[in-house]
């Protein structure tokens, strides 16, 4: 009855307001949980401490209304920082929506000293990555009250640190399973706004993103940056996104990457300035975090997820008409009965400038807006774009 409920209401294209869960988010409730994380002595992939964090986070998503969770085993082989072959856990938390198109968000849960020994070594990873891991479980505390056109899944992945092997085995597992997934948001130290050096930066987060390949070509993460930044934009008060066009920071690596791999539309989301100092150290503590910016990055993350729940199909076929005119005339195919959005901007711009709902329709023609100067896309309300060629 419930699902029932959700489709009539897409039909009828009374869909719910982003915006209206922005103001509970909760920084002091984000603050515990990564005060929580920080506590354990290490949350090492390849020690006792990881197994102790997934139970304990597993327990906080059982606790939420129609949440399914699963502790989810993988093996992580010998490496310059695992020791030897080893079963290990992630917790994987999915409310289950009206069809079986999959939304991920998550953090990394595991944490590293490099200084130390990986067992004993001191190793409480506030920042990196309890910052994520507060935002994927604050956001599932606020959208677990409600029903969503499409499955939701919170993921606190393991072996980051070892070389994304947490994530790597999700992905392959999706694949394989045949998941229909539209979007992985990853967040990984997500939770300060300067560093030591007197860089800060309160007004943005940064959303790393990449094109799709000759020998990738299925994934649309490019354009989910854009989407989410469009989305976004002047909704959380004085904080936008700043997108980067690139896989991720030089050297460095994240829990998106291997889902993008896998031929899936996936994004890091990533402090401006990082300090460096404090990153696989004990100087990892909760009291050098930031916990009105944490704040403003779960907000655009809820902005996100929610939209992106709620999206329809996407069209396919989005093409731009080869006539000599000053408007520009784009036709697509598509199924369902949801509105479209024709999107634009300059060749010269990252994001999109402007956007025209043409309603459910295969066809629209942008007035005084020409096709030589300027790149289209077309995607559903709420849906990532599909640009058109």
């Amino acid at each position: 009855m419930l699902c029932s409920l959700v489709l009539m209401s897409l039909a009828s294209g009374n869909l719910s307001k982003p915006e209206s869960l922005l103001m509970e988010i909760d920084p002091k409730r984000m603050r515990a949980t990564v005060e929580k994380l920080a506590s354990f002595h290490t949350r090492n992939t390849v020690s006792p401490g990881l197994e102790e964090a997934a139970e304990w986070l597993a327990g906080q998503y059982r606790a939420l209304p129609g949440m399914q969770v699963e502790v989810m085993k993988y093996v992580i082989p010998k490496g310059r920082r695992v020791p030897h072959d080893q079963e290990v856990v992630e917790v994987i938390a999915a409310l289950p929506g009206a069809d079986d198109r999959r939304v991920i968000i998550g953090g990394h849960m595991d944490t590293i000293n490099l200084q130390a020994d990986p067992l004993t070594g001191r190793a409480p990873g506030a920042n990196d990555d309890g910052s994520g891991c507060a935002v994927t479980l604050e956001l599932a505390r606020l959208m677990s009250g409600q029903a969503w056109p499409h499955t939701l899944v919170f993921v606190a992945f393991s072996g980051e640190e070892q070389g994304l092997y947490g994530s790597k085995a999700l992905a392959k597992r999706a694949k394989a399973e045949g998941w229909h997934i539209d979007a992985v948001l990853s967040n990984d130290m997500v939770g300060s706004s300067g560093n030591k050096h007197g860089q800060k930066d309160e007004h943005h987060v940064r959303v790393f993103s990449e094109e799709p390949t000759k020998d990738n070509p299925g994934h649309n993460s490019r354009e989910l940056g854009r989407f989410i930044e469009w989305t976004t934009r002047g909704k959380v008060k004085g904080f936008e996104v700043k997108l980067v066009f690139r896989r991720d920071r030089f050297g460095r690596g994240g829990d998106h990457t291997p889902f993008v791999e896998e031929g899936f539309s996936a994004v890091r989301f990533v402090e401006v300035h990082e300090e460096y100092g404090r990153q696989h150290t004990p100087d990892d503590l909760p009291e050098a975090m930031d916990w009105n910016y944490l704040a403003n990055v779960a907000r655009v993350n809820l902005l996100t997820l929610q939209t992106l729940a709620q999206a329809g199909t996407a069209p396919t076929d989005v093409l731009i008409k080869r006539d000599q005119s000053h408007d520009t005339t784009i036709t697509w195919k598509h199924e369902g009965s949801r509105p479209f959005v024709v999107y634009w901007r300059e060749t010269t711009s990252p994001a999109w400038q402007g956007s025209e709902t043409v309603g459910n329709v295969g066809q629209a023609t942008i007035r005084g807006v020409n096709k030589d100067d300027h790149v289209f896309a077309v995607g559903t309300k709420g849906g990532i774009p599909v640009e058109a060629k």
